[in-house]
């Protein structure tokens, strides 16, 4: 394209890839802001790269095509951008204690490949609709979300790290009981936590706030911590 165009033909191509660098690094102080290790510059990267994908598949073969059985699929690299997203994606999700974390994530990164690509292909309102839309999702949804859980009849669970052999976790179940929750089930995890400690990850039927709860096991002499699964997330 440098050949037949030359520099000043390509300036117009830097204006897509410089709103694809806005709208994914818009994405991408969400994620920082939400303390995901896939924070800021990941998501720019990611916005950047797949414009760059798509402008090259547009306009980087524009010599090639004058030459005689020579035909170009723009659609092909755009295939392929989405697939490669999935390999970043999955490297984000994983499973712990039977709990999948991540895929919030995963889900950012493979949305602001689709920003980056709408940039590329001439369609920055599209991808602003994307950011958002991004927005929208993670931020706005946050109370749709609680209410449905508070809603739901499934065990919910809450993580808890204990003194042990102190008695600790008799009090935790007792305080849970007391609060009007009924637990289904407990996991025991000692992995990961230091000397003299245990972890335990109850699970709790009742339709009430969890939050209330947590506070209370906090107060407890001899818990190290409370976590709910929203804030147990690592940064993904």
């Amino acid at each position: 394209m440098f050949w037949t165009t030359g520099l000043a033909g390509q300036l117009g191509v830097v204006v897509p890839l410089a709103i694809a660098l806005v709208l994914s690094t818009a994405v991408g102080i969400e994620r920082e802001l939400a303390a995901k290790s896939a924070g800021l510059r990941t998501h720019a990267l990611v916005g950047v790269g797949s414009a760059a994908f798509m402008l090259v598949s547009k306009y980087g073969f524009d010599d090639l095509l004058g030459l005689e059985h020579i035909s170009l699929d723009p659609s092909r690299v755009a295939a392929q951008i989405v697939s490669g997203i999935g390999f970043i994606g999955g490297g984000l999700i994983f499973v712990r204690r039977d709990a999948v974390r991540g895929l919030t994530t995963a889900a950012t990164v493979w949305g602001v490949a689709a920003v980056g690509m709408a940039c590329g292909a001439g369609l920055p309102l599209l991808g602003l609709a994307g950011v958002a839309a991004h927005y929208l999702v993670t931020r706005g949804f946050r109370p749709l979300a609680r209410v449905l859980a508070r809603s739901s009849s499934a065990p919910r669970p809450v993580h808890v790290i204990y003194a042990d052999k102190q008695g600790v976790l008799r009090q935790v179940l007792t305080s849970a009981t007391e609060r009007g929750f009924a637990v289904a089930g407990m996991t025991v995890d000692r992995e990961g936590t230091d000397d003299g400690t245990a972890a335990v990850t109850l699970s709790l039927l009742g339709r009430i706030p969890l939050h209330p709860l947590t506070s209370e096991l906090a107060e407890i002499p001899g818990v190290r911590g409370v976590r709910l699964p929203e804030e147990e997330e690592p940064a993904d």
